[in-house]
């Protein structure tokens, strides 16, 4: 059997598992991988490339780094020029348009981070954590003109726990990923593979992720804080203000509810934990990682030393300044 020649579309670390079983696979040969363009990043700003594009190059595999291929039509060419069987996307990031959807004969196949039609868009697995769902999967499926919506092919799902974060997901949906990629790949040479159409009445989005998410509302509930500080890590970060500065809020956990009402966003020191007053003033949330402006990760006890917090302190959810101006605003 004449292997499949494969284009791969995707840039992240969570399109690496992926790209290296594809590499390994006897029946595909990756012949392209389209990524995004190295960009700066880390101390002094240096600039890095896309985590496949590594891996390509470890292989020797011809990459194309396009800002957007919409508009990139020379890359588009060389790719057709490749003669591809099959392209397949994992975390490409771009909406594809019909002369890339229609260039393989086999199609293009997707992995995406959800169990469709559930949470379709850009950040899947961030908004199964911040919803508080108990599970979360992989799909694979067509790729068709629009956002997730093609056919569905083969899932796996896989189970949340309470304290997992979107890191940790990530890692394993990676994996989970990879290998049904090769299971789909397997069954669609073998005929066996049946395509579903998805139920767009049970549709629903994960939209992109933008740093104003991660501010804390202490009015909300403690379980609703504890699962989006664990849904955006690491990116954006849950933060609230302490002292008029920024406090990125790392790890935390639920605690019992008190039969004290207290101001939401009031502080308690319990012994070495830090609690602090939401929901309805009753609900507590104990923090266990947190970070300063300009210092590094740490524990919220060592945190509350060195800041010699007190109970009664309070977090707000705006900088004075924030509120100043929304005060002038209104006049």
């Amino acid at each position: 059997m004449k292997n499949l020649r494969v284009i791969f579309l995707g840039t992240p670390d969570f399109a690496v598992p992926t790209l290296q079983q594809l590499i390994d696979f006897p029946h595909t040969d990756v012949v392209a991988v389209v990524t995004q363009p190295d960009r700066p990043s880390g101390r002094g700003n240096k600039m890095h490339a896309p985590p496949t594009k590594v891996l390509a190059e470890q292989h020797n595999i011809k990459v194309f780094q396009p800002a957007k291929l919409s508009k990139s039509p020379e890359i588009v060419q060389a790719m057709r020029d490749l003669q591809p069987d099959l392209i397949v996307m994992v975390a490409f990031g771009q909406i594809l348009k019909k002369e890339v959807l229609n260039m393989p004969p086999k199609g293009v196949i997707n992995v995406h981070a959800s169990l469709l039609p559930k949470l379709r868009g850009a950040a899947p697995l961030n908004w199964s954590i911040i919803n508080g769902d108990t599970t979360a999967g992989v799909t694979t499926m067509f790729t068709e003109a629009g956002v997730d919506n093609g056919p569905m092919l083969l899932k796996k799902e896989t189970h949340i726990d309470d304290e997992m974060n979107a890191e940790q997901l990530a890692r394993i949906l990676a994996v989970d990923g990879a290998y049904l990629l090769i299971e789909t790949i397997q069954k669609l040479l073998d005929g066996t593979l049946v395509a579903e159409r998805q139920d767009d009445s049970q549709a629903t989005l994960a939209p992109m992720l933008d740093k104003e998410l991660g501010r804390v509302k202490w009015s909300n509930s403690a379980k609703n804080i504890h699962n989006l500080v664990r849904g955006i890590v690491p990116w954006p970060g849950a933060f609230t203000i302490f002292n008029n500065a920024p406090l990125k809020i790392w790890k935390t956990k639920a605690a019992e509810n008190s039969e004290t009402k207290m101001p939401v966003g009031s502080i308690v020191k319990s012994g070495d934990k830090i609690l602090v007053a939401c929901g309805s003033g009753d609900e507590r949330l104990e923090l266990l990682e947190v970070q300063p402006p300009s210092k590094a990760k740490m524990q919220a006890k060592d945190w509350a030393n060195g800041a010699h917090l007190k109970s009664g302190d309070m977090f707000h959810s705006e900088l004075i300044e924030e509120l100043t101006s929304a005060g002038e605003t209104q006049r």
